[in-house]
């Protein structure tokens, strides 16, 4: 079974249970949604109009955090209706939660995907005061393939370069990520042509190393939040590795959790459970963000 068959037979089998979860005294919590908003109309960077989706805490004193979530789906499947209950379960949470789409391929490549997700987070920058978010305050999280985009953005800032302003994300929150080492998988796999990742990344090395994230780290990108299965993909475990040794030299205060029992795809669904940790984790890590920054020990955790 193809992974985004996987993924939505899972989220489609616990959505009645994580329905029922939420029917509980957090879930009378009133919360604001607001979905299908256009961040991008169709024109020179992307082919067609790429929408987001707001979940907000119905009433806050100031203004709340933001997070924004970038869905996985192996670049080319997945879209944002499918997290809609972690959105409602991250307001119930006080937190301003945003879920995007963006092209997937082969329509788009993963530059265009990556230009999209920065777009995105400068219409957060632009509007979320709106929606009740702090502009100064937004954080972005993805799992899988969503993780490589959040990843690369937080550490190129070509993208936001390109679209005027300064890399605004406060924080990065990677749960399972795919491609944060895609220059060495692809060498090392030597795909056929007409491979679905040679769709996204082409054939030529020199843009696999463009787009790999391990590329591009330096001391003045976000902090970051880092989670991996411990029964993920061999792909994803080797990257994470590579990624987390390589962080060392630029940020050794990094967390990096390895949840031991989880495979790829439940990395992700058990934020369908919202009294999972992970909520509490993120929820701490975004409050002590500036402390991240100076951090200078390394702190990797084991979790089931």
């Amino acid at each position: 079974m193809k992974p985004e068959i996987r993924i939505t037979f899972l989220i489609l089998s616990i959505i009645i249970g994580a329905i029922l979860l939420t029917l509980s005294g957090c879930s009378l919590k009133r919360i604001n949604r607001t979905k299908d908003l256009v961040y991008t109309e169709a024109g020179k960077i992307v082919e067609t109009d790429q929408q987001l989706s707001i979940f907000a805490p119905g009433k806050s004193k100031t203004p709340d955090d933001v997070l924004v979530f970038i869905h996985g789906g192996n670049w080319n499947s997945g879209k944002k209706s499918q997290y809609n209950i972690i959105g409602s379960h991250w307001a119930k949470k006080g937190v301003v939660y945003v879920i995007i789409d963006y092209p997937l391929s082969p329509a788009a490549d993963y530059r265009e995907m990556a230009m999209a997700s920065a777009i995105s987070v400068k219409w957060v920058k632009e509007n979320i005061s709106r929606y009740g978010g702090n502009p100064e305050r937004i954080f972005v999280s993805g799992h899988s393939a969503g993780g490589h985009l959040a990843a690369l953005i937080s550490t190129d800032d070509q993208y936001f370069e390109q679209l005027g302003i300064k890399n605004p994300i406060a924080g990065t929150v990677l749960i399972d990520a795919a491609g944060l080492d895609m220059y060495g998988y692809l060498m090392e796999e030597k795909f056929a042509k007409g491979h679905t990742y040679l769709k996204t990344f082409t054939d030529d090395p020199k843009t696999w190393k463009e787009a790999t994230p391990l590329y591009h780290l330096h001391k003045n990108m976000p902090p970051m939040l880092i989670y991996r299965g411990g029964k993920t993909y061999e792909s994803i475990l080797e990257s994470n590795e590579k990624f987390i040794k390589a962080l060392q030299d630029y940020a050794p205060g990094t967390p990096y959790h390895i949840q031991e029992k989880k495979k790829h795809i439940p990395m992700i669904t058990q934020f369908f459970n919202p009294w999972n940790d992970r909520y509490d984790e993120i929820i701490e890590f975004m409050g002590k963000v500036d402390e991240r920054k100076n951090s200078s020990e390394s702190d990797i955790v084991k979790k089931n």
